[in-house]
């Protein structure tokens, strides 16, 4: 069973240093509610939008760093505001955060690193959807972990249709950079 003790203690301390392995910055913002003593994590499904590499697919709430930011942390906590509008600064405590994923879309390696930061929402809040987000839901992480949402996600590249591993769960696939952030977590969280 995941504990938020678990989270806690194992994200403490774990702040990455700025990435340096791209030229474009982004975060994310892994949202983490213990409303039913396990933990569950927000993610948003994506509008389809005409020049979004991850048009219509789920995702954390995040986006590229802007001038405007102070450092990657108010990165993350300035989308999720503009995306769920959810406050962070607010009503969530920051956890830690992960080390930085480069970003890929349509089997390309991008010049963008991704930093995840967990943050543990410590007042509820309802959730304001802006235009760019379709849908959004919590995820168990404890039914993940249990192999329960296990799945695999098809997806076709020009001619070629791959399969990738995803948690499924009501009518979403979690699964690219995602489910590899999430994963992610969950081996910290897990194997210390």
């Amino acid at each position: 069973m995941l504990s938020k003790r678990q989270f806690e203690t194992r994200l403490r301390g774990r702040l990455p240093p700025p990435p340096t392995c791209a030229p474009a910055r982004a975060a994310v913002a892994a949202i983490l509610r213990f409303d039913r003593d396990a933990p569950d994590v927000l993610l948003m499904k994506r509008a389809t939008r005409p020049g979004d590499r991850w048009s219509g697919q789920v995702s954390l709430p995040g986006g590229r760093e802007e001038p405007v930011d102070a450092d990657l942390v108010a990165t993350a906590i300035r989308e999720t505001r503009e995306e769920v509008g959810l406050d962070l600064a607010r009503r969530g405590r920051l956890l830690g955060g992960l080390p930085p994923t480069r970003a890929i879309a349509r089997g390309a390696v991008l010049p963008l690193a991704i930093v995840p930061f967990v943050f543990e929402l410590v007042e509820p809040a309802p959730l304001a959807l802006n235009a760019e987000a379709a849908a959004a839901f919590w995820l168990p992480l404890d039914r993940a972990v249990a192999g329960e949402l296990d799945a695999t996600h098809r997806y076709r590249l020009g001619p070629v249709e791959r399969e990738f591993p995803c948690w499924r769960y009501e009518g979403h696939d979690v699964w690219g950079l995602t489910y590899r952030m999430l994963r992610d977590l969950l081996d910290v969280v897990t194997r210390g």
